[in-house]
């Protein structure tokens, strides 16, 4: 008995690969059987969108850009104005009220985007703002242009 015991662990126990493959076939044909084909695109039902009639015209607010530097000079549209002479804020003012006026007789809201630098003097942007509420501009954002 003692020598049957002794050859049964001389035997070498391996993987038998035959009952892997057969699982493994029998996996494959189950899911190529549940497998639901796909549809061909003529099936799908497909409501394609048609003219769209416009009913009110789009207004696209005109906005000026007031660009205050750190040195606390003012631009707009491409003119320079000091932050420290009154007269050129006059000037600025007057610009901006037409500007009000214009926006108005368009039918358009006026709109002022202050674009400040961090390093720019505080009381150039509140005299941008003065200006602002001077010439009956409500419309005002902060931002940056670049």
């Amino acid at each position: 008995m003692k020598a049957w015991i002794d050859e049964l662990t001389k035997e070498k126990v391996g993987l038998q690969i035959a009952p892997l493959i057969d699982v493994v076939f029998l996996l494959l044909i189950y899911f190529m059987v549940s497998a639901q084909l796909k549809r061909p695109e003529a099936d799908l039902d497909l409501a394609l969108p048609g003219e769209v009639a416009v009913t009110t015209q789009v207004v696209m607010p005109d906005e000026q850009i007031i660009v205050v530097d750190a040195a606390g000079v003012i631009r707009l549209n491409n003119q320079t104005f000091s932050g420290t002479d009154a007269a050129q804020l006059a000037q600025l003012k007057k610009i901006l009220i037409r500007y009000k006026a214009a926006s108005d007789q368009m039918g358009q809201p006026a709109a002022v985007m202050i674009d400040a630098h961090d390093d720019s003097i505080h009381e150039r942007v509140i005299d941008v703002l003065n200006l602002c509420a001077a010439a009956k501009i409500e419309q005002i954002s902060f931002g940056s242009v670049n």
